[in-house]
Formats: C-alpha cells, sequence, structure tokens
C-alpha cells in the first residue's frame, strides 16, 4: 500500500471526528480556555480542521473566531459542525478556505492558536505561517501552540492504537506508526472497520512532519517579530506580539 503523503486528508476526514473528537476536544479545552476567556477583538484559529478548536474557542470566549482552513475534506466537516451551532455563534465565525499567508488578515485578533498543525509545515511554510500570525495579531496578542518534534526516531515506532469505536455492530479503530523518510517524520494512520471480528475495510493515510528544535523555532519566531514567552503549560510554546 502506498504511504505518500497526499495532504489532503480525503481519507482520515471520514474517521476524525469520530475516533479522536473527544480527546481533542478535552485537549483544547484544556490548553486554550483561559486565553480564549480573556479575547477582547478576536481569535485566530490556525488549521482549524474538523472544528474541534473553533467550537471550544466558540464556547470559551464572546469574540469572532477567523477559522483558516485550506483543505476540502476537513473544511466540509468544519462547516457540518458549525452547521449544528446556533445561529449566534455561527454568526461569530469566520472561515477562510486559503492557507493563512493567502488570507490577507491584518491586526484583526488577540490571540491566535495552532493546534495539532505547525509540525505538518514544512519549513519555509512555517516560517510564512509565522509571519502571517504576526500580521494578523494586534500588538500584544498572543499565540499558543504545540510544537512540532524536536528531532527525527532512530527508526520506526509504534505511536498506538486510536479507538476502537462503536458504530452499530462496527468497530472502528486506527493504528498509527512514525518513521524517518528522508529528513522528515512520517506518520502513517491505518484504519479499520470491523464487524465480528472480520476486517471490513482498511484505509491508509501518510502525513509529513517537519522536526524542529526549539532554539530554532523560537529564531524563527523572533524574526517573524514575535517573541517567546511563558506558556501556559509544558506541551505549548507562547509567543506574543510586542506592544506598541
Amino acid at each position: 500500500m502506498d504511504d505518500s503523503p497526499d495532504g489532503g486528508y480525503a481519507v482520515s476526514a471520514e474517521f476524525y471526528d469520530l475516533l479522536q473528537a473527544e480527546t481533542d476536544r478535552r485537549l483544547a479545552e484544556r490548553r486554550f480556555t483561559e486565553a480564549a476567556e480573556r479575547a477582547r477583538r478576536a481569535v485566530l484559529d490556525v488549521g482549524a480542521g474538523t472544528g474541534i478548536v473553533t467550537e471550544v474557542l466558540l464556547h470559551a470566549s464572546g469574540v469572532p473566531v477567523h477559522a483558516v482552513e485550506p483543505a476540502p475534506a476537513m473544511r466540509a466537516a468544519l462547516l457540518s459542525r458549525l452547521a449544528r451551532l446556533g445561529a449566534d455563534q455561527r454568526a461569530r465565525v469566520t472561515v477562510h478556505p486559503e492557507p493563512l499567508a493567502a488570507a490577507g488578515l491584518t491586526a484583526v485578533a488577540d490571540l491566535a492558536v495552532a493546534s495539532n498543525v505547525i509540525a505538518c509545515l514544512d519549513p519555509p511554510t512555517r516560517r510564512a505561517t509565522w509571519r502571517a500570525i504576526s500580521a494578523a495579531l494586534l500588538p500584544g496578542g498572543l499565540l499558543l501552540f504545540d510544537p512540532p518534534p524536536a528531532d527525527l526516531p532512530g527508526g520506526c515506532e509504534a505511536v498506538g492504537r486510536i479507538g476502537p469505536v462503536r458504530v452499530g455492530p462496527d468497530l472502528y479503530s486506527a493504528d498509527v506508526t512514525r518513521r524517518p523518510h528522508r529528513g522528515v517524520l512520517r506518520v502513517v494512520f491505518t484504519y479499520r472497520v470491523e464487524r465480528e471480528q472480520e476486517l471490513l475495510r482498511e484505509a491508509r493515510e501518510a502525513f509529513d512532519m517537519w522536526p524542529a528544535p526549539p532554539e530554532r523555532l523560537t529564531e524563527e519566531l523572533e524574526a517573524a517579530g514575535l517573541h517567546v514567552v511563558q506558556a501556559p503549560g509544558s506541551d505549548l510554546v507562547a509567543a506574543r506580539r510586542p506592544a506598541l
């Protein structure tokens, strides 16, 4: 089976919320709720995916949310999630269907979050994203993100299993592996649907991640006009655009 990434999430979009939504929601609430409660202008959600973090930000804040998601498959799930919300919450969301660097957002938000996305950006795109975040933040605005791995593993590793989750008679699960591949980290999700211990379907999708040690991230952020500050948790990096 071909493990070359296509970047479209066409396979994963079907399984993502079923297998990961509750875990991701709890994580987003822990990571971002306090900062979102303090937002006074708007919040920027970089790589909104299926909208789990977007929904947490909407519930925690009373301000507009800019949800940036260029992948059509994930954006379809994002819009389905927004359709289930009340009209008052939907009115606060702007969905941007292009990469952040192409969205042209300037001084619109006092908080930006990037959950489960920075590792998926190659270095030039990552640096362009820092610049776009800096431009989108108001003076004094805060960025929170989970950092990419600092380096590559020594070989192929089993990350773990997600699920199983039952839907009627069927069990949905995913096995996740990662390995170094030509200087990047290739992560492979193998999704399975089983019924009465018989495999009905198997699908696979691969994603490349670009490791970056903390000192490199600091250099890139500083070059974009974002100063690293104390993060609210050990699994996050925080950077702030200087106040005027």
